[in-house]
């Protein structure tokens, strides 16, 4: 059936207002749209109440507060589109990881409309910026009438379609810290271009003098715990940045990881997968951030 069962609108004049009616039961946020409305039409959701958040202008912003290695944050709005992030210089000069993954999320036409806030609060096991994130170690600011509170984005999905956004409360702004010595990268395979992930792997490097400071692998699609290699991280951290130790990186990840098989591969392709997207990401990482080094050396 592709008739969506009946649902209450109203359109938000601002986040105050947004908040309030957030507190009513059984409401869904409404953003870019692309995934809850094809859900809709399934009768995969039915909610009561859709609260359009899409006049809230003053969710729509991507900034850099500071200076890297020295408390600086890049701040995204909930409401920056993934055109946007694709198109901001100062996210790709920082993180290279956001233009890496925002190429390879779905068309333009989604890109142009979509949403972050709204791929993250999916909370789809598939969802590239939910890994790309991870990685990054960002922090969630969420929105109450009471405040704001942060949640680590590592700690912000409880599962499948699930976040730790409560009644009452909206996704505001995503913080990125800023670090020196650091590069990431972003490695997918689909199906076709712009499909959902077969399996995909990001991976941020922070180096000092050729040995890793601090690591970050986040994997998408193939059941990994928060969309994070924990264990590969630990292991990267303090040994030397090397094609070895990144290949024993990647096998780790590759373990500990869960995929399901469906119909894009089987669980053993998908665990080869990771192993391989992990190491080209860490390979790339470690060369930008060799060469962020030397810009600034």
């Amino acid at each position: 059936m592709q008739v969506p069962s009946h649902v209450e609108y109203e359109r938000a004049t601002s986040v105050e207002h947004a908040l309030t009616l957030l507190g009513r039961p059984d409401h869904r946020v409404l953003a870019g749209g692309h995934s809850l409305i094809p859900m809709m039409k399934l009768r995969l959701a039915q909610p009561g109440v859709l609260v359009d958040i899409n006049g809230l202008a003053e969710l729509a912003y991507i900034t850099l507060d500071g200076a890297a290695g020295r408390g600086g944050q890049l701040r995204i709005g909930a409401l920056a589109r993934h055109a946007d992030l694709l198109d901001s210089e100062t996210a790709g000069r920082h993180f290279p990881i956001f233009h890496d993954a925002e190429r390879v999320v779905a068309d333009p036409i989604v890109r142009l409309w979509g949403t972050i806030g709204g791929s993250l609060c999916q909370a789809d096991p598939s969802e590239d910026l939910s890994a790309v994130f991870a990685a990054v170690r960002a922090t969630a600011v969420i929105r109450g009438q009471d405040g704001d509170r942060e949640v680590p984005v590592r700690e912000f999905h409880r599962g499948p379609y699930e976040t730790v956004i409560g009644p009452g409360e909206l996704l505001a702004e995503i913080r990125v810290p800023v670090t020196t010595g650091t590069g990431s990268a972003y490695e997918k395979v689909a199906r076709r271009v712009g499909d959902w992930s077969v399996a995909a792997a990001a991976a941020v490097l922070q180096l000092d003098h050729g040995t890793v400071k601090q690591a970050g692998i986040g994997l998408t699609a193939v059941g990994a715990e928060h969309f994070v290699a924990a264990e590969a991280e630990d292991f990267l951290r303090d040994r030397p940045a090397t094609e070895e130790n990144f290949a024993q990186a990647a096998t780790i990840a590759a373990e500990h990881c869960h995929p399901v098989a469906d119909q894009r591969g089987p669980e053993d392709y998908k665990r080869h997968l990771v192993a391989e997207l992990t190491t080209r990401a860490l390979r790339r990482a470690a060369g930008r951030a060799s060469q962020a080094a030397g810009k600034t050396a």
